[in-house]
């Protein structure tokens, strides 16, 4: 017992080491970001690399996670892009991702006149791909 206390005080006390400092090394270290390439990208370059990646979507997966990231950019996604999303969520089947969008889109936007703009646009579409709003399936 008295063995097991002198182990443990010994390890509590703190021991005194020097070292000696290390010289300063003179390289410096850059990292590059794969998000380095998109920080100058402009509005137009953007649609494209969205409309594009929808279009190339194969899972729902896919889609979502192409939602995600297009939706968290401090922008609201060019029309072509919600096109481009909402033919991507029909082709992989999925109804309810393709209401979503019309959701995100409702969210993103400044205000009312704003997202009634999206809708007049997109109808066509809506109409083609058979895509009811939230408010139209669900009215207050």
């Amino acid at each position: 017992m008295s063995q097991r206390v002198l182990f443990s005080a010994l390890r509590a006390r703190p021991s005194v080491v020097l070292h000696r400092a290390a010289a300063p090394a003179l390289t410096t270290s850059v990292r590059f970001s794969s998000s380095d390439a998109h920080n100058q990208e402009t509005f137009e370059q953007f649609s494209e690399r969205y409309v594009a990646f929808f279009q190339g979507a194969q899972d729902l997966f896919e889609v979502q996670r192409g939602l995600n990231n297009c939706f968290a950019h401090d922008l609201v996604p060019s029309p072509g892009v919600v096109e481009a999303a909402l033919r991507a969520a029909r082709r992989v089947n999925d109804y309810a991702t393709a209401v979503r969008v019309f959701e995100g889109v409702r969210e993103k936007v400044e205000n009312k006149q704003q997202y009634q703009a999206y809708l007049d646009e997109l109808k066509p579409v809506r109409e083609e791909l058979g895509i009811d709003t939230k408010e139209d399936l669900y009215p207050s």
